[in-house]
């Protein structure tokens, strides 16, 4: 039985432990010692993410007060159903990628560097949870700081050497979206007086309509559409996810936007309030607009990619179009469809990426024309992504149909029957670039090095199938990740105040 004692420290062991692991990995020279130490320290994380959602779900939100300070005073941590969620997503994702990382990662990366690599993933690992786990507007600052230092490494650390551009290229962007963040979170504690989200919600009604509260509602929101890659902000995604190793590809892409989404969540509707920001404020239709253009113009240019990790990179720009829509609607239905997205969204791009890493470790590389019949060389590796890639265009039985029908029914909600058909529309561009991939894999004579391919080893091939089988396995039970959902709409629409 876990004492009450230990049951306290969840919250702070969420962070500590991957930041105490990557200090240790930072001594270690041994790149498989190195490796166990990460994936020990990732499985423990979902057992304590889980624990903490039970525990919300069950007795309510969880408030942990640092040194004894109790909140607004000092650092607080707070679990709701809204992080709680998030939390478990970020950890199941990084204890399913470990294992498959030993292979990959000695494939993609010199072995000198490769004990560094597992540094850099439990700090990003720290970064993102504590971003997502922590009630502080400047300590999420600190750890968004942290987790996207760990990314910029992670993606230099690609053999292409244009990896090394990207990861430069994020680091501007990146940089410039952090700063326009702690701009908007300083005007805020210039306003309130303090940096507690619960107490801010409090205090920011008296001034809300004051100058320095739109300005920084402005700044928050353009800092984190550059860090969810919104388009148009999204220029240094596709170059990071191409450049990328392919497990810090499959990571970044199903965690880090996710907490940036996460954030302007908790802004809009914990500290702002809905109704001052979606009916006082035009952010519903810059936000829809945002939206729609990312869904189609993004995938329009997927369609037209000869590298299929960057094929993908665009799908998630737009895919994050889906995302923010759900948010634009503004409404419980609406934003359960973005919420459950977000998770969904999660499973399928990690799956595809990883089945992606795993025809690298055997043919080199993901261009399309290279990949000509490797479904018949690789038929295991291949059929996971046919089943993630359905998932991704929405096919009934997919969690990606879940998510669309949330959102259309949000838009129906709302009167915008047109928006519901857009939503159907974009969806097929997607069956034009994944059926691309499914035509030149399934439907030509291999060539070349993949005439010689084979499925990678059952450690890279099982986590891929683990979470193409989620894709299924939640697409015709949705009752958990969509109850979830409404639980956290419901939630941020009630907001902070008390």
């Amino acid at each position: 039985m876990i004492s009450k004692q230990l049951l306290d420290q969840l919250p702070a062991l969420q962070v500590c432990l991957p930041l105490a692991g990557a200090a240790l990995c930072a001594l270690i020279d041994r790149r498989y010692i190195a490796w166990v130490l990460t994936t020990l320290i990732s499985f423990a994380m979902p057992v304590i993410a889980v624990m903490m959602l039970i525990q919300v779900m069950t007795v309510g939100p969880i408030s942990y007060a640092f040194g004894g300070w109790e909140p607004p005073f000092g650092i607080e941590y707070r679990v709701d159903v809204v992080n709680g969620f998030l939390l478990v997503l970020i950890s199941v994702m990084g204890a399913i990628i470990m294992p498959y990382a030993l292979r990959s990662v000695s494939a993609e990366i010199a072995r000198n560097k490769q004990a560094w690599f597992y540094c850099m993933y439990l700090l990003c690992l720290a970064g993102l949870l504590g971003m997502a786990i922590t009630a502080d507007a400047f300590n999420a600052f600190v750890f968004m700081e942290i987790s996207s230092l760990a990314m910029y490494v992670l993606i230099a650390l690609g053999r292409d050497k244009r990896a090394l551009v990207a990861a430069y290229q994020y680091l501007i962007l990146g940089t410039i979206g952090a700063t326009l963040y702690v701009i908007g979170v300083g005007l805020l504690y210039a306003m309130t007086g303090t940096l507690n989200f619960g107490d801010m919600a409090e205090r920011i009604v008296a001034v809300e309509q004051s100058r320095p509260v739109l300005a920084a509602l402005a700044f928050i929101t353009v800092g984190m559409c550059l860090k969810l890659a919104l388009f148009p902000l999204h220029v240094w995604l596709p170059n990071a996810y191409t450049g990328a190793p392919s497990v810090a590809t499959a990571f970044i892409a199903s965690t880090a936007t996710k907490v940036a989404v996460y954030l302007l969540l908790r802004f809009y509707f914990s500290i702002f309030g809905a109704a001052f920001v979606f009916e006082d404020l035009p952010v519903t239709p810059i936000l829809l607009v945002m939206s729609v253009a990312a869904m189609f113009a993004a995938s329009i240019v997927a369609i037209f990619q000869g590298n299929v990790k960057r094929m993908l990179a665009y799908s998630s720009v737009a895919q994050m179009g889906y995302i923010t829509l759900g948010i634009a609607l503004a409404t419980p239905i609406g934003l359960t469809g973005g919420i459950v997205h977000l998770f969904n969204h999660a499973l399928m791009k990690g799956a595809l990426f990883m089945a992606l890493g795993c025809v690298a470790l055997r043919i080199g590389g993901c261009r399309l024309d290279a990949m000509a019949g490797i479904g018949r060389r690789m038929p295991l590796t291949m059929a996971a992504f046919v089943v993630a890639g359905l998932s991704l265009i929405g096919v009934p039985g997919t969690v990606g149909f879940v998510s669309k029908w949330y959102l259309a029914l949000g838009a129906i909600e709302a009167g915008w029957w047109w928006l519901a058909f857009l939503i159907v529309g974009s969806s097929l561009l997607a069956v034009v670039y994944i059926g691309r991939v499914v035509e030149v894999a399934w439907f030509r004579a291999p060539t070349g090095i993949a005439a010689e391919a084979t499925d990678p080893p059952l450690s890279m091939l099982i986590p891929t199938w683990i979470l193409a089988a989620a894709c299924i396995a939640f697409g015709l039970d949705a009752g958990f990740t969509a109850g979830v959902a409404a639980q956290a709409a419901d939630a941020l629409f009630a907001g902070l105040r008390q």
